[in-house]
């Protein structure tokens, strides 16, 4: 086994973030170890799962337990129509401590600071936080407050953050679960801002992804709603069936 520093970045993508863990699954099948862990939102919440040191399945059975509904909250629409405080309480409930510092890998969650216009990768603090920040998809949810400052889904700059494993990575797989597909309607308003952030999500990746040793672009997603979980279960084997049979040699 190479004795290579691997990174992987983890994209958003709502509930379709089980495939990462079919990913993970078929990662952990072929003896790939994962030194650093970077995450966008689903991607968030699955990396610091891993970074706990739990498995795929593990931290699927986990996840799996949560609905949407388990996680948010309904709320007058001031700044979101809902929150995402819940989610705060469930993670915190899964993970062995609030801080990063309690996890046992090095893990970035990307957060867009909407004070700033700027994408940054949290890596110290409060992890609990900085995920449920990284989560939380504009106008649907309410923007997360860090240290005075105010924050949204990182998927508005980045969703599939490489950039923080660049420098103390020697191999790094990304893990796209966003395709952009077309749609015959949108109807309510939850679903028009659904569909502008996930056109926007998907115009920045590409030139991102070319620093990236392994690309894995989860394919059959699309149709499957990121705010639905009830396909949790055809999600994670779509994930796992589609990094099996990829050749990756470190």
């Amino acid at each position: 086994m190479s004795d290579k520093k691997v990174g992987i970045a983890l994209g958003g993508g709502g509930t379709r973030g089980f495939a990462h863990l079919g990913v993970l699954k078929a990662l952990e099948e072929k003896g790939i170890k994962i030194d650093v862990v970077s995450g966008t939102s689903a991607g968030a919440i699955v990396g610091s799962l891993i970074a706990a040191g739990k498995t795929a399945e593990k931290a699927f059975e986990l996840m799996k337990k949560n609905e949407l509904t388990d996680f948010a909250k309904i709320k007058l629409p001031v700044n979101g129509f809902m929150s995402l405080e819940s989610m705060g309480e469930k993670l915190a409930e899964m993970l062995p401590g609030k801080d990063f510092s309690d996890l046992k890998l090095p893990f970035y969650t990307a957060v867009t600071n909407i004070l700033t216009g700027e994408i940054e990768y949290i890596s110290k603090g409060n992890v609990v936080k900085a995920v449920q920040a990284s989560s939380s998809i504009p106008i649907i949810f309410s923007p997360v407050e860090i240290n005075g400052q105010l924050y949204v889904d990182g998927g508005l700059l980045d969703n599939v953050p490489v950039k923080p494993l660049e420098d103390c990575c020697d191999y790094i797989i990304a893990v796209e679960i966003m395709p952009l597909e077309q749609v015959e309607k949108v109807e309510k308003i939850t679903d028009i801002a659904e569909r502008i952030f996930h056109i926007s999500v998907k115009s920045l990746n590409d030139e991102k992804l070319k620093i990236c040793d392994k690309v894995i672009q989860v394919g059959g997603l699309e149709g499957y709603n990121i705010l639905d979980s009830s396909h949790a279960d055809e999600i994670y084997e779509i994930g796992y069936n589609h990094a099996k049979d990829i050749d990756i040699e470190i």
